[in-house]
């Protein structure tokens, strides 16, 4: 217990990724914080954090004190803030990590809502590319969008919602490939590897549900575009065949009837398939079952109100 309070101030050191950042958040001296870090790392005989001038770093000691210490932390921070919540609003700074392409205008709005809601609290959102990014204490939240499961990491995953799937594609591709489409009354999945494809990352499969069952069809295509708002204009242009989420279609559609751009929103095509694509996922990925205050907050928030934006 005579640790406790040094234990809490190195939690804070790591999340806050800085010196500097941390002794301004918990209000004390950064000269004072570094001697607590000497004097933590003094009693327990190993070194915490590898420090230089322009970064710090975990030890691996460090890490598994952080990993086992950070929950027990937060459920002390936990009960502090219920028992302040119940006079006052939730408040205190939340960081959020969001994949670069998450329906930015939808989320936008709801972010600007949530805050006007609850104006105690301070939102920081930042960006990451590709799939589950690495473990980084620093954020409470970290959304994934993904079709299989995840794979094992530090964070605690809960899944939030499923995006149904389509394959589209435009009547500006090729009158060849075009017809040959049409005649089909329902492709076959395989029958894609034949097409060209607009991929979102090179060398990843489609995957289809066939009853229980997850099929797998490798697909080619000239064209990789990461964001799904480009491979629909691509997919619009006839560069190919393209997987969406059908909210991302359903939005474009509802933007181009405010622009009056009626022909646009028409020009695609959704695919007959013998076998429906396998949903997109949303997860959310946090670091502690004992979830703080504004945290919970912000995810019920986000669990009452994405589906009425979507």
């Amino acid at each position: 217990m005579s640790n406790l309070d040094d234990l809490h101030l190195f939690v804070s050191l790591v999340e806050a990724g800085s010196f500097t950042a941390a002794a301004k958040e918990l209000g004390i001296a950064k000269s004072k914080l570094s001697r607590r870090l000497v004097s933590l790392e003094k009693k327990l005989g190993c070194e915490l954090l590898l420090r230089t001038t322009r970064k710090q770093e975990l030890t691996d000691s460090g890490r598994l004190l952080f990993c086992a210490s950070k929950e027990h932390i937060d459920a002390l921070a936990k009960v502090e803030e219920e028992l302040s919540s119940s006079l006052h609003q939730p408040q205190g700074k939340l960081n959020i990590l969001l994949p670069l392409d998450f329906f930015n205008q939808i989320i936008s709005t709801l972010i600007g809502d949530f805050l006007s809601r609850y104006p105690k609290i301070h939102l920081h959102c930042q960006h990451y590319s590709g799939s589950v990014p690495e473990f980084d204490p620093k954020f409470d939240l970290c959304f994934v969008l993904h079709e299989q499961a995840l794979p094992t990491t530090n964070w605690i995953a809960k899944e939030l919602l499923s995006f149904p799937q389509s394959i589209y594609y435009s009547p500006t591709m090729s009158s060849e490939t075009e017809s040959q489409l049409c005649q089909e009354k329902a492709i076959k999945p395989e029958q894609l590897s034949h097409y060209d494809c607009i991929l979102e990352e090179e060398g990843q499969p489609w995957h289809f549900r066939n009853g229980d069952k997850i099929e797998q069809v490798n697909v080619n295509g000239r064209v990789v575009l990461s964001s799904p708002e480009m491979r629909l204009r691509a997919a619009e242009q006839g560069l190919g065949l393209c997987k969406l989420p059908d909210y991302v279609l359903k939005n474009s559609v509802l933007k181009s009837r405010v622009l009056k751009n009626n022909s646009q929103a028409q020009s695609l095509q959704r695919l007959s398939l013998t076998h429906e694509s396998v949903a997109q996922r949303l997860s959310v990925l946090y670091q502690s079952r004992h979830v703080a205050s504004k945290t919970r907050t912000f995810l019920d928030y986000f669990q009452s109100n994405v589906g009425q934006l979507l």
